[in-house]
C-alpha cells in the first residue's frame, strides 16, 4: 500500500477488468515460477517499524505531515493515523555483526526523528498501541491526509455497509463502535522482511506460522485499548475488527476476515496468492497498464501490480510478498507479527529470535508442521495475545516420540526454541558476540517473565495504587515508559513503577 494511490470511485467494468487482470497476474506469476525464473539466494532481510507520536504529557500528537516535513529522509513515512509514522530500514544481509549494525542504524535514525520531533513538541514512541488513545483520537478526522488512505477507508466502509463493532474481552472489556477504519491505526508493529527462494518458501511460511504464538508470547506490548487492560497484545483482535468487511450474517456464514491466520500448511507460495483471490473480493480495483502475460511472452519480468495490491489488502500475519529488484524477481516472508518496541535492544532481539528461529525449523528434518496440527498453531497465536509471557502453548514433544504437550511458553523458549534460534543463527552467519547478546534478552525476559505489556500493566496498576485515576494512571505509565525507553536498556531491565511519587 506504500504507493501513490488515485481514484474517484469504481464502477462494474473497473471491478470486472481487475478480477481479470487478478487472474493474469496469477497466471503470470505461476509461468515465472515454473520457468525459474527467481532470484537466488542471498540472505537478505529487511525491517520496517511503525511508530506513534506523543507529547511529553504522553498524549497522542496528530501531526505526522509537520514532523516529517521536520525529519525530510525518505527513510519516514506516512502511516493510517495522524499521530503514525513508519521507518524502513534498507534490506541486510544475514550474516556478520548484522544485528549490531541494524541497532546502530535504527538507534541513529529514530534518534534523529525524536529530536526533530521534539522541535515541534512531540516525541517518537516505540509501543504496540499507544495506552492515551482514546476512542474520540481514532476519528475519520485523524486519518492521514493521503489518497491511498482515505481510498482504502473508503472502500473497506462500504464493503462493510455499517459502522465496526469492537467488542474485546480480555482483563476487562471494551465494546464500541467505529465508522471508520482509523482505531486500526493504534496498532503499530515491526515488520520483519525474509527473502526466499520458491523452494524454500513454504517452509519458511510454515515456520513462521508455527512460531507467531511465541513470537508474541516473548514480545507482547500491548495491553491497553482506549483505557481498557485487554489482552496483553491486543493488535490482533483489534486489527482484526477494525478492517473487518464483515456484517455478523457473512461472520455466522463463515466468511473469512481479511485480518487472517490461514488455514492450513502450505506447499508453495503460490497457493496463498491463490487464497488470496478464490476468498477475497478486491477493495482497491485499480487497473495497470501492463499486460503480464503479454510481458512473459516478450521475455520480461511483470510487475504484477493487480496483485501485489490485492495481497496489500489481505493483512496475514505472515504475508507472502512478490517483488521486483534490478529486474530479477523474487519472494519475501513478510512477519507482521510483533510489536513495536519497547528499545531499540528488544527490536533487535526479537529479530534475532525470529530469523534465527525459523532458520532453524524450515531445515529441520522433522518440520514442526508434520507434528502439528494448523489449528494447533493458530490456538497457540491467541493464547499468546490474551496471556503473553504467562501463555501455555502446545508443542511437538522432543524425541522421536509422536503427539504434542501443553508447556508454559517460557519454558519451551528456554529448553528447546533458544537452542535451535541459536542454531539458526550460526546457520545465517551471525557473529557469536551478537547471537548471545541479543538471544541473551530473550532468554531474560523468559527467566524474569518479563516483556513490554507485563511492565506496562505492573506499572499502570502501580500509579492506579498511588491514588491516580484511570487516564492520570495510563498517562503517568506513558511517560514513564518513555523515559526508559529514552535510556536504551532492555525492557527486562526496567523498574517496575515511579522514581518518586505517581
Amino acid at each position: 500500500m506504500g504507493e501513490k494511490v488515485v481514484a474517484d470511485g469504481f464502477d462494474l467494468s473497473d471491478r470486472q477488468r481487475y478480477r481479470r487482470k487478478l487472474h493474469e497476474c496469477l497466471e503470470g506469476l505461476g509461468r515465472l515460477l515454473e520457468e525459474k525464473r527467481f532470484d537466488r539466494p542471498k540472505n537478505l532481510m529487511g525491517l520496517e517499524i511503525e511508530l506513534n507520536l506523543a507529547g511529553p504529557d504522553g498524549l497522542p500528537k496528530m501531526m505526522n505531515a509537520e514532523v516529517l516535513e521536520r525529519i525530510a529522509s525518505r527513510d519516514f513515512q506516512t502511516e493510517l493515523g495522524m499521530f503514525n509514522l513508519e521507518v524502513n530500514i534498507v534490506p541486510h544481509r544475514l550474516g556478520g555483526r548484522v544485528l549490531d549494525q541494524l541497532a546502530e542504524e535504527l538507534r541513529t535514525g529514530l534518534g534523529y526523528a525524536h529530536r526533530k520531533a521534539a522541535e515541534l513538541d512531540a516525541g517518537i514512541l516505540m509501543i504496540g498501541i499507544l495506552p492515551t488513545l482514546g476512542q474520540d483520537d481514532l476519528v475519520h478526522g485523524n486519518l492521514s491526509d493521503v489518497d491511498r488512505y482515505v481510498l482504502l477507508n473508503d472502500q473497506i466502509v462500504a464493503a462493510r455497509g455499517e459502522h465496526f463493532q469492537l467488542d474485546i474481552e480480555g482483563v476487562e472489556r471494551l465494546t464500541c463502535t467505529s465508522a471508520s477504519i482509523v482505531p486500526e491505526s493504534a496498532c503499530t508493529s515491526v515488520q520483519l522482511h525474509l527473502q526466499v527462494t520458491p523452494g524454500r518458501f513454504a517452509d519458511v511460511w510454515n515456520a513462521a506460522q508455527a512460531v507467531a504464538g511465541v513470537q508474541i508470547a516473548v514480545g507482547a506490548n500491548a495491553p491497553f485499548v482506549f483505557g481498557r487492560e485487554l489482552w496483553r497484545e491486543s493488535r490482533p483482535p483489534l486489527f482484526l475488527q477494525a478492517t473487518d468487511t464483515r456484517p455478523p450474517e457473512l461472520v455466522a456464514q463463515g466468511v473469512r476476515p481479511r485480518t487472517w491466520f490461514g488455514e492450513k500448511w502450505v506447499d508453495s507460495a503460490y497457493e496463498l496468492f491463490e487464497e488470496n483471490l478464490r476468498y477475497f473480493p478486491a477493495l482497491l480495483p485499480i487497473c495497470d497498464e501492463e499486460e503480464p502475460l503479454r510481458v512473459l511472452d516478450d521475455g520480461g519480468v511483470p510487475r504484477l501490480q493487480e496483485l501485489v495490491l490485492h495481497n496489500g489488502t489481505v493483512y496475514r500475519w505472515n504475508r507472502p510478498v512478490y517483488g521486483i529488484a534490478e529486474g530479477v524477481p523474487h519472494l519475501r516472508v513478510e512477519n507482521r507479527v510483533l510489536p513495536a518496541g519497547p528499545t531499540v535492544t528488544d527490536v533487535i532481539a526479537n529479530a534475532a529470535f525470529y530469523y534465527g528461529l525459523v532458520r532453524a525449523l524450515a531445515e529441520d528434518s522433522r518440520p514442526v508442521w508434520r507434528r502439528m496440527g494448523f489449528e494447533e498453531a493458530e490456538a497457540n497465536f491467541d493464547a499468546a495475545c490474551r496471556y503473553g509471557i504467562d501463555a501455555e502453548l502446545v508443542w511437538p514433544r522432543a524425541g522421536r516420540g509422536s503427539g504434542t504437550q501443553r508447556v508454559p511458553a517460557v519454558k519451551l523458549v528456554r529448553d528447546e526454541l533458544l537452542p535451535l534460534a541459536a542454531a539458526g543463527l550460526d546457520a545465517w552467519g551471525v557473529e557469536a558476540a551478537d547471537r548471545d547478546r541479543y538471544l541473551g534478552v530473550i532468554e531474560e525476559r523468559c527467566r524474569r517473565r518479563v516483556n513490554g505489556a507485563s511492565w506496562q500493566v505492573e506499572t499502570y496498576h502501580r500509579a492506579v495504587e498511588a491514588g491516580l485515576g484511570r487516564e492520570a494512571a495510563l498517562a503517568a505509565m506513558t511517560r514513564r515508559y518513555g523515559e526508559l525507553a529514552g535510556e536504551g536498556e532492555a525492557v527486562h531491565l526496567w523498574p517496575v513503577g515511579f522514581p518518586g511519587p505517581g
